[in-house]
């Protein structure tokens, strides 16, 4: 009888015929990251390599199909453009940066992304495990730098958690009120490999997703409050863009004949040239919007978070008021100012509900021409009898240019902002871009690049100040080289002219270094004799061109129309250098902590 051992050959074709299960593949964790942004439907990101952030870049060339990787010129950059990807579009945007100074160039974005309530996914790379906390080369203990500034933060040191901890990022980042995530991930458990499971459940002990909706009993509350109002204002923010709610804000607006007025990061919820529309409120609001919020006797005040920019004086704001506060975060309710009808919800919902129930106001007539007269006495204006350009005259006509056509409009900070923000009447939300809680400059041009990438067939539109364009001036090379034909409108005084303006209001026009050009000249010292320095500085046309832009200088006013149809019209990236006056101010306004009884009309 023989025996069967290994070298048989009956044995070896058994094995063949009954093969082993395969093990399932492998995976390195960058590619894990890479998989969980396309699971997540992230079409384009914007990224700047390093070496700790290799293996990310690696695996991103193996996505080149599903993912396009944007190259900014520096990282904040980089951050700016995932906002402009996220705030004109609702999606969530996505920056990534290796260790130590990458990462940090990121922190600015961070924290403005977390004040105006942006989801942001900020992916760093950072030195391996067995390094950390011994001050490695690029090493910089990110999560604890950013640990106040985002809504939640990871480091990773597990090749096993990355696809959880990208799913649990998508989930913080987009549902409640949004906000920035930052998932830290060393290099070695990037190249680290398993058997990644996208399903895998995530573990939020401590967030809890609630769907705050308004009850049918604060419905019918509300309803009761704004049948006896004779005097009621709508007050709209942030919360209404990020809720999705602008037509149910319209439809209830229009249904019951109340004046809307916005805070500057709600521009655009509510049609700007609608009748109705007060545009928006606070330090540099119109009067008639600061009049009519100090003279209602009821504000509806939807996905607010009565900001001291919009309040001044918390105190003295809106004291004839009952409140109605709607908002989905729980802790915006009586924090700031305290409200007679609180209601945690989704502004939609609430907006929706209301709208199916909700009767006009009785009369509000006198309501309405009380308002017109403030319109016609104070309205906004400017010298039109100017013989230079004034940045009034400059936002005032692109508005005329480009209000039939899809235009997304970004900002810098400073006084072009507000002019941009008073005379461009926005009909749509997600059409204005602007950094309204933390005021970056720089956030102008990087935020328009990545909005042009979202939106390829809209116009885009940076209007910027020249102090605030120098900032990110960098990312032309990205505008050129990556084909984003974004525009600029560059209000170009030489000065930093909203600190000048406060200069000349409070200290004398003591010029304390807010001039940008040369500091022999002598408006370095606030000597100037001209409405514009004599000698322009620096010479944008000829940066413009060398980063092969379209460009142009304009001073004369008979020239601005045809120079801003030039820029409209230009096939690429182009920048239209205005001269303006530095003297301009930006009006009305109304001083930091004072009250609409202080408020400087000219």
């Amino acid at each position: 009888m023989s025996t069967i051992t290994a070298s048989n050959p009956v044995l070896k074709s058994a094995a063949v015929a009954c093969p082993a299960a395969e093990a399932p593949a492998t995976t390195s964790g960058a590619d894990i990251v890479v998989q969980s942004l396309v699971n997540h439907g992230v079409d384009t990101i914007f990224a700047y390599p390093g070496g700790a952030s290799i293996p990310l870049h690696q695996a991103f060339t193996r996505f080149r199909d599903k993912i396009r990787v944007i190259l900014p010129r520096h990282e904040q950059g980089g951050g700016f453009a995932a906002q402009g990807y996220a705030r004109s579009t609702g999606k969530i945007g996505v920056a990534v940066a290796t260790s130590g100074p990458g990462a940090t160039n990121l922190v600015t974005t961070i924290a403005d992304a977390k004040l105006d309530s942006i989801p942001l996914l900020c992916l760093t790379g950072q030195v391996g495990t067995p390094v950390i906390s011994t001050d490695a080369f690029q090493e910089t203990p990110i999560v604890e730098v950013c640990r106040s500034i985002t809504k939640h933060h990871y480091l990773v040191t597990s090749v096993h958690d990355i696809a959880r901890v990208m799913r649990e990022a998508f989930h913080i980042a987009t549902t409640g009120r949004p906000g920035p995530v930052l998932v830290d991930l060393p290099k070695n458990v990037q190249l680290a490999q398993t058997v990644p499971d996208y399903n895998a459940a995530m573990n939020l002990p401590g967030y809890h997703v609630n769907e705050y909706r308004a009850t049918a009993a604060q419905i019918a509350e509300a309803v009761a409050m704004i049948k006896r109002a004779k005097r009621p204002v709508i007050y709209a923010g942030g919360g209404v863009v990020a809720s999705g709610a602008s037509a149910e804000l319209t439809a209830f607006a229009r249904k019951c004949g109340i004046p809307v007025t916005t805070t500057a990061m709600g521009l655009g919820v509510f049609p700007g040239d609608d009748p109705l529309s007060l545009s928006f409120l606070g330090m540099h609001g119109t009067v008639y919007a600061n009049y009519a919020v100090d003279n209602c006797d009821l504000l509806i005040a939807l996905g607010v978070r009565f900001d001291d920019r919009v309040t001044g004086k918390v105190s003295e704001f809106a004291t004839r008021a009952a409140i109605l506060h709607i908002d989905v975060d729980p802790s915006e309710i009586n924090k700031i100012k305290k409200v007679q009808l609180p209601i945690c919800s989704d502004v939609k919902y609430a907006l929706a509900e209301l709208n199916k129930v909700v009767q006009s106001p009785s009369d509000l007539g006198e309501w309405h021409r009380k308002i017109e007269t403030w319109k016609r006495e104070d309205p906004i204006d400017y010298d039109r009898s100017f013989d230079g350009i004034l940045p009034q005259h400059a936002l005032d006509l692109l508005w005329q240019l480009t209000k039939d056509r899809d235009t997304v409009v970004a900002t810098g900070v400073g006084q072009h902002q507000m002019w941009a923000a008073q005379y461009y009447h926005f009909r749509r939300p997600r059409r204005w871009l602007s950094s309204l809680g933390l005021g970056t400059m720089g956030f102008g041009l990087p935020a328009a690049m990545g909005a042009k990438a979202a939106n390829p067939d809209a116009l885009v539109i940076d209007v910027d100040g020249d102090g605030s364009f120098l900032m990110n001036v960098q990312e032309m090379a990205t505008c050129y080289t990556e084909e984003l034909p974004v525009k600029v409108l560059l209000l170009n005084n030489m000065h930093l002219g909203m600190v000048v303006q406060w200069e000349d209001r409070f200290h004398e026009s003591n010029r304390a270094h807010t001039y940008l050009g040369p500091i022999n000249h002598p408006e370095a010292v606030g000597m100037g004799d001209g409405i514009t320095p004599k000698e322009r500085y620096p010479d944008f046309v000829a940066i413009a061109k060398g980063f092969q832009w379209g460009a142009r200088h304009v001073s004369k006013k008979a020239e601005l129309r045809d120079a801003l149809m030039e820029m409209i019209e230009s096939s690429g990236p182009y920048l239209l250098d205005v001269q303006v006056p530095y003297q301009e101010h930006v009006l009305p306004m109304i001083p930091s902590g004072m009250t609409v009884k202080d408020l400087i009309k000219r």
